[in-house]
């Protein structure tokens, strides 16, 4: 057959075989009198010798309230230098950390914490509409009348720990700051003797996939997975420690603590955190004020800085490099990233939350057109092949499956044997559900997503495709492809599109501009036009949404 769709990422570089506890303390050492943590809004400037006490102080004092290797300690919160010290503190302590979206309600909650049994919650007392503690307390009533550390309830039977943020104090809850005070004798020494048996294969993280269908899946991340991803990122951004990276995306996600803060991390680079939530003008704010040189992003948040009415107002000469990731980034916004924010050395990341996350990524020096139009090469030690429906793989140049394989590959679902099985197969490939294509010199286009192909009369359609050439109509500020049952050719296109401000346009001009450009069957049938778009906190649209609610407007079966 012709050359195959199989690439693997060969390296000189060797994997760190270290946990992510005895690393960081090696890092701290290293980079003692650099920068690490800048969090304006909390008034936190911290060089690593710094962030190194404070996050053994807090170590030592969850091992100090029983907490044993092993057991998980959940968190509930927004951006701020709490969540960087709980994600290094319980690492150092063995436990096991768990990320709750920030945007989860009772019921998720209540799901979340009893999946994998968190024995401790670390909790804000609230973000943007939501009450936490409220949420809390509704339910599990009992812990008003509780005894801190000895918490029982009947909903949430394995937390017997809260400990919340804040300056306020709660029922049955302990404070945060009253952990970060000084060790006890003893304590220092038993924490390094701790961290000299934790293996580099334990589980460290466990987050909760936004699957479309049923319950929130727990990947389960080692410390190996995901060191070992923020190592290899932050090597293809070209990050020393005269960088500042500003990390405006989730800390909850893998794309804040990893592609984040383990990346800044393993090269001693500064995490700076513009703001608790995405604010475009708090990012413009910071970039200028502390002079970063790089920033994370999803599209959308970079569309959102470029279109702020005082974008012109701000120097954003500082940027050199950062990632697009989370979603297909449409070419004509990585060109406006690249001339108008100076990022001239922009990486794109492609990966999911199961592969720590990142498989593939854009070089600081790979060619502009390559860097708007595929997801780069494969990462250093990992596999990837494109198979077909049955398994086989494909020749260069066609599309398949994305199947992924190495030290990047979770461990599993947490409690779900059977899921697992059906993303990880025998032979160790993780079934990613994405559509790609591998070119002869070994770049990636991500087509779209299994489910997200359009087969309308036979032919097979991939929106991203559709996706790009709308992007480039002046008026159009964001567009999104999706498929809707039709009664005779089983499928039809529908395009939800945002305008730009004061851009007033119809549904025949759209058709107008694709007729002659693009072929018959690619011209979206239904078209709406729409503020904005249903989408995860990580700025992942949510297209079974969109399905949905088109379905119910246009009165579709199927």
């Amino acid at each position: 057959m012709p050359h195959p769709s199989y690439v693997h990422g060969a390296s000189a570089i060797p994997l760190i075989g270290l946990p992510i506890g005895r690393y960081f303390a090696d890092a701290c050492r290293r980079y003692a009198d650099r920068p690490a943590l800048i969090v304006p809004y909390q008034h936190v400037r911290w060089t690593y010798a710094e962030l190194a006490e404070q996050v053994d102080r807090l170590a030592c004092s969850l091992i100090r309230l029983g907490l044993q290797p092993g057991e998980r300690v959940g968190i509930w919160s927004q951006n701020n230098s709490e969540w960087v010290l709980a994600q290094f503190a319980t690492a150092r302590a063995g436990l096991v950390l768990v990320n709750i979206n920030p945007a989860y309600r009772r019921a998720e909650l209540e799901y979340a914490l009893n999946k994998v049994g968190c024995a401790a919650l670390i909790v804000s007392p609230g973000f943007k509409s939501s009450d936490y503690l409220d949420m809390l307390y509704d339910l599990a009533p009992e812990w008003k009348n509780g005894t801190p550390g000895r918490l029982s309830s009947a909903r949430l039977p394995s937390v017997r720990l809260v400990i919340r943020l804040g300056d306020s104090t709660s029922r049955g809850m302990l404070n945060f700051s009253a952990l970060l005070t000084g060790p006890a004798d003893g304590e220092r020494e038993a924490l390094e003797t701790l961290n000299e048996r934790i293996q580099f294969d334990d589980p460290v993280n466990i987050q909760f996939t936004s699957g479309t269908t049923g319950s929130p899946k727990g990947a389960t991340l080692s410390h190996h997975n995901i060191l070992n991803n923020g190592f290899f990122v932050a090597e293809a951004m070209r990050l020393t420690a005269d960088d500042r990276l500003c990390i405006p995306v989730p800390l909850y996600h893998c794309f804040g603590m990893v592609l984040g803060n383990l990346a800044c991390l393993t090269h001693g680079a500064a995490m700076v955190y513009p703001s608790e939530g995405f604010d475009p003008l708090a990012v413009l704010e910071t970039v200028e004020r502390e002079r970063c040189t790089a920033l994370h992003g999803v599209p959308t948040m970079f569309i959102g800085i470029l279109d702020h009415p005082e974008f012109d107002e701000y120097d954003l000469a500082s940027l050199r490099t950062g990632i697009m990731a989370g979603s297909p980034c449409p070419t004509e916004v990585m060109r406006r990233v690249v001339d108008d924010m100076h990022m001239r050395e922009v990486t794109i990341v492609y990966g999911m939350t199961e592969t720590s996350p990142g498989s593939f990524q854009s070089q600081t020096d790979t060619p502009e057109a390559r860097r708007v139009s595929t997801v780069g090469l494969v990462h250093p030690h990992v596999e990837v092949k494109i198979v077909d429906g049955d398994g086989g793989i494909v020749p260069r140049g066609e599309t398949g499956e994305l199947l992924t394989r190495g030290y990047s590959v979770m461990l599993g679902y947490w409690g779900d044997e059977a899921k697992t099985r059906e993303a990880i197969d025998v032979a160790g490939w993780m079934h990613t559900g994405d559509l790609a294509v591998i070119d002869d010199e070994g770049y990636c286009t991500i087509v779209g997503r299994v489910k997200d192909m359009v087969i309308r009369g036979g032919e097979n359609i991939y929106p991203r495709e559709i996706e790009e050439f709308l992007y480039r109509h002046p008026a159009v500020q964001d567009v999104q492809v999706i498929g809707v049952p039709d009664a005779r050719l089983g499928e039809e296109l529908c395009a939800w599109i945002k305008l730009r401000p004061a851009q007033t346009i119809s549904e025949d001009d759209i058709r107008d501009f694709c007729r002659g450009q693009i072929a018959h069957y690619k011209i979206p049938r239904y078209i709406e036009f729409v503020d904005s778009f249903p989408m995860t906190i990580t700025g992942k649209i949510q297209k079974y949404m969109m399905r949905d609610a088109m379905k119910e407007k246009l009165g579709l079966d199927g």
